[in-house]
């Protein structure tokens, strides 16, 4: 008798092991929700415009990125014949959701207030530009899915991956430090258990998420303590109202469309960091055995980024750096399908806004202060020794980032009666921390380029760099002259002289590298 023909190949795309997969990908989504809203909801903003605005549209990104990956694992596995296939996890890119917060919404919400707006119509005009942010960046995205290698030869990485440390040192480090440090108990309690899990490697009973049980921890201190004023810091109950709010698309983009362009100098090296990050993580997922198609993954977080913008979002969408992690659980597609479900479905029905609201920031932030260790560590293990000295300096227009926004809120923090007195050398502060710090991810980028070229003694890249800095410069999209680091065409500002200087020296420094090494030395006589 001949052999039984083998069945019709399935796919297990179920198993144990997308439960913790599961948690971790919707916590790390939820995380950056929650961060988002911190971040908003202590400068003022309207808790309805946030979460019946800007989540639903936020939440449906997550959801049709994560479906179309698990598709994607479908297909893969019946091509393959691969049973063991794990989707590859996309969810809201950490950098960008606090970068976009600190530099897009929250100096946009202020700058209207200033101007004679009301709250809720700063933190309408706020909301448009956040949408038309994340629609250019989504049509960035999708050109440059075609482009990307190009862009990943021509920038070093430590341009690339420099200007992400210095992100993870500051936004994604100290500033997450601020919210454990105002409630410590609860923040010390979930810093100790991420340590202890996720940096240490150590396994906690009945194979727990470390994630999860960091973020569960923290809360359960908080609700614990809180009652009976044990924690040192404010104690709130959240508000369990499941207010259904659907994602609707929406053009009221358009509006601030013109406004937002003077952000996209900040938003576009994001936008190009993760179509970057996405090749690397298709490349590290078929190291593990799973060979996606790079383009779709990148047209795929491209179009999740589009379509969060076109409803309300303001947050972009990314592929996942924990592939092997989660294949090393055991996962397939169900985590990806079940995360999407979980954060698409209640952003619309109002379950993500009541566990946002109810998850104090203290117990989330050190994930973000993880993240943060991450990225800042892959620079330098990634990036050769040599460029160290690049990635240093690429921390730098960052660390001004970082000044800017402390002083800023000191010095002009309504709560504080207004704009108080400035000393001149508090004012000089604020002014070279503003010329750091506008357009701080682009000069990071540009800098650690420049420099790491000059390392490998490649002089006429490294001008070219430096070319792009006087013509980023010159027009504000770096080292912008304007107090909310607007562009602009110099020749209309009052005072254009810094703008022109710096251009000038920017492209002397070009004419310099490129030069010296050209002139042939003279012999002594």
């Amino acid at each position: 008798m001949g052999e039984t023909p083998p069945g019709p190949f399935r796919y297990p795309w179920a198993a144990w092991g997308d439960l913790s997969a599961f948690f971790g990908l919707m916590l790390d989504n939820l995380t950056n929700l929650v961060l988002l809203w911190v971040l908003l909801a202590q400068a003022g903003f309207p808790a309805d415009v946030f979460f019946s605005r800007m989540v639903p549209g936020t939440a449906l990104g997550v959801l049709i990125g994560d479906l179309v990956y698990t598709w994607m694992a479908f297909r893969l596995a019946r091509r393959t014949g691969n049973p063991r296939v794990t989707a590859m996890p996309l969810g809201l890119d950490t950098p960008s959701t606090i970068g976009v917060a600190l530099a897009v919404l929250l100096p946009v919400f202020r700058a209207a207030q200033e101007g004679g707006m009301d709250v809720p119509a700063a933190a309408d005009v706020s909301w448009k530009v956040g949408m038309a942010t994340m629609v250019f960046m989504g049509l960035l995205k999708t050109a440059a899915a075609f482009v990307g290698p190009a862009i990943q030869r021509v920038v070093p990485q430590a341009g690339l991956l420099g200007s992400l440390a210095g992100v993870g040192v500051t936004l994604l480090g100290f500033i997450p430090l601020l919210h454990m440090f105002a409630l410590p108990a609860v923040g010390l309690t979930a810093l100790g258990l991420l340590l202890f899990t996720l940096v240490a490697r150590f396994d906690l009973p009945w194979r727990l998420p470390g994630a999860f049980a960091a973020v569960a921890a923290g809360t359960l201190v908080y609700y614990v303590l809180g009652p009976a004023g044990l924690l040192g810091g404010p104690f709130v109950l959240p508000s369990p109202t499941f207010a259904v709010t659907p994602p609707l698309p929406t053009l009221g983009w358009l509006e601030e469309a013109r406004a937002a362009l003077a952000y996209l100098p900040f938003a576009i090296p994001f936008g190009l960091l993760t179509i970057v990050g996405g090749i690397n993580v298709t490349e590290s997922a078929r190291c593990a055995g799973d060979d996606f198609d790079t383009r779709g993954i990148l047209l795929t977080e491209a179009g999740a980024t589009l379509v969060a913008g076109l409803f309300g979002g303001v947050v972009q969408s990314t592929p996942y750096i924990g592939h092997p992690a989660y294949k090393a659980m055991g996962a397939r597609a169900a985590y990806t399908l079940a995360t999407g479900l979980f954060v698409g479905l209640g952003g619309a029905l109002g379950w993500v806004s009541w566990i946002v609201d109810a998850i104090p920031a203290a117990a989330v932030a050190p994930l973000l202060l993880f993240v943060g260790l991450e990225i800042t560590g892959q620079a330098y293990a990634v990036v050769p020794r040599r460029h160290y000295a690049a990635v240093f300096l690429a921390l730098l227009p960052v660390v001004g980032e970082l000044v800017r926004i402390a002083l800023a809120t000191v010095l002009f923090d309504p709560g504080l009666g207004g704009r108080m007195p400035v000393s001149p050398e508090a004012l000089s502060w604020l002014q070279v921390s503003a010329l750091l710090g506008h357009g701080f991810i682009l000069t990071s980028m540009l800098w650690a380029a420049a420099v790491a070229r000059l390392v490998d003694r490649a002089t006429g890249q490294a001008a070219l760099f430096f070319l792009a800095l006087a013509t980023l410069s010159f027009f504000g999209f770096v080292h912008s002259v304007l107090p909310h680091g607007d562009v602009y065409l110099p020749w209309t500002l009052p005072d254009p002289e810094v703008p022109y200087r710096l251009a000038l020296i920017y492209a002397f420094l070009a004419l310099l590298v490129w030069l010296l090494p050209r002139v042939e030395p003279r012999s002594a006589t």
